[in-house]
C-alpha cells in the first residue's frame, strides 16, 4: 500500500516562498505521475503541477514561472518550490500519484493521496 506524507505547508506573506514535500512510502514514484492538486474553500480541486513518470514537468498557467516541481533521484519524494506567492496561491494543497501511467491531469484518475497540507498567503 502506498502512503504519501506532504510537509512544508504554513503562513506566509505575499512575494514569500514555501517549499512543499511529498514522501512517499510503501512504493516509489517509479512508475507514477505525481501531482500537486490544491483546493480553495468553495472551488473545485485543480492541478497546479505535475511530473510525469518520464520526468517531464507541467504547470497551470497562473503558476508558471513561480512554481517549480522537482522529484529525487531515488524517485521517492516530490518537492514543490512556490515562490513569489499570491493571495490567491492559498488552498489545501494535496501530493497525488497515478501508478501505470505517464502523465494524467484528471484528479479522479490518481489512486493515491496525501492529507493535504494548507498554504495561506497573507496580502
Amino acid at each position: 500500500q502506498v502512503q504519501l506524507e506532504e510537509s512544508g505547508g504554513g503562513l506566509v506573506q505575499a512575494g514569500g516562498s514555501l517549499r512543499l514535500s511529498c514522501a512517499a512510502s510503501g512504493r516509489t514514484f517509479s512508475n507514477a505521475a505525481v501531482a500537486w492538486f490544491r483546493q480553495a474553500p468553495g472551488k473545485e480541486r485543480e492541478l497546479v503541477a505535475g511530473i510525469s513518470r518520464a520526468g517531464s514537468t507541467h504547470y497551470t498557467d497562473s503558476v508558471k514561472g513561480r512554481f517549480t516541481i522537482s522529484r529525487d533521484n531515488a524517485k521517492t519524494t516530490v518537492n514543490l518550490q512556490m515562490n513569489s506567492m499570491k493571495p490567491e496561491d492559498s488552498a489545501v494543497y494535496y501530493c497525488a500519484a497515478a501508478y501505470g501511467t505517464n502523465w494524467d491531469t484528471i484528479p479522479q484518475h490518481y489512486d493515491y493521496w496525501g492529507q493535504g497540507t494548507q498554504v495561506t498567503i497573507s496580502s
